[in-house]
């Protein structure tokens, strides 16, 4: 467990300083150069052509860095939840695998815990990490020193709830940047605006442009931030879905194919000796 959250936070780590330099570098080559290029197009067009409506452009709208951090944010979360999926995705394939070899009509008998839990423990270290086997392994051991099928019951249950409350955990990062999103769009409307403002004076004048451009500022990276939210918020629920299945599978797993076969042997009846 401790190297896989090493792992992890190495992979966050590694993929924000990707997200970084990839995002970085395209405003850099590609957008900001074409959205100066297409803004002073409009801009000589506007004022030798006072009917001139200008065409709204990917790249204008891209062209800031609010929007340049939303899309970095969005690059990084994703690249977590596509971790995530994939682990998630592991462990269940599990599910398709018999781990306890019993088969319809036999019973597992507190004595018998220890043979049925020899194929679990020959999983891969990596494998016997995964919810499956620690439910199943924590269910037989359970049963093997109380002896009572209630007590595996809850065992597994609980066993499955503090996994699900970890994966929630683990997903606060991820929640985190859905909400930073859409405020780093806010600031850029707040710049736009204020820097509209305070070119007031030269549309007194008539001069619009470059309150136009500030008002563009402060749409666009609304615009953009919120776009980035719903997209992302989208593959948030789509894990969060999926890791939910996995917990309740995992405990239909465990009650079809471990619990409903336990056994305790009645005990004999005492003979009561007469004086």
């Amino acid at each position: 467990m401790k190297q896989g959250s090493l792992y992890e936070a190495l992979f966050q780590v590694a993929a924000l300083i990707l997200a970084v330099i990839i995002v970085h570098a395209t405003y850099v080559t590609v957008i900001r150069p074409n959205a100066e290029l297409i803004q002073e197009q409009q801009n000589l067009l506007q004022q030798t052509d006072e009917n001139f409506v200008p065409e709204r452009s990917v790249f204008i709208i891209l062209r800031d860095f609010e929007q340049e951090t939303c899309i970095i944010l969005m690059l990084w979360a994703v690249a977590i939840i596509g971790l995530k999926t994939q682990s998630t995705l592991r462990e269940r394939s599990l599910l398709d695998r018999t781990l306890v070899q019993v088969s319809e009509g036999m019973s597992i008998l507190p004595e018998d815990s220890r043979n049925y839990a020899r194929p679990v423990q020959a999983l891969p270290d990596k494998e016997r990490e995964f919810l499956l086997p620690r439910a199943l392994l924590a269910g037989l051991h359970r049963f093997q020193s109380t002896r009572n099928i209630q007590d595996v019951a809850t065992t597994v249950k609980d066993t499955c709830e503090t996994e699900a409350d970890r994966m929630e955990t683990e997903l606060t990062i991820v929640r985190y940047i859905a909400w930073a999103i859409p405020s780093i769009g806010f600031l850029g409307t707040v710049r736009g605006i204020g820097t509209a403002l305070g070119q007031a004076y030269q549309a007194v004048s008539g001069d619009i442009v470059g309150v136009t451009v500030s008002l563009g500022v402060a749409f666009n990276s609304t615009f953009v931030a919120l776009v980035v939210s719903i997209f992302l918020m989208f593959l948030l629920h789509q894990l969060q879905l999926l890791q939910d299945r996995l917990v309740l599978d995992t405990q239909h797993y465990c009650d079809e194919r471990l619990i409903q076969h336990l056994q305790v042997p009645e005990r004999a009846p005492e003979r009561v000796s007469q004086v």
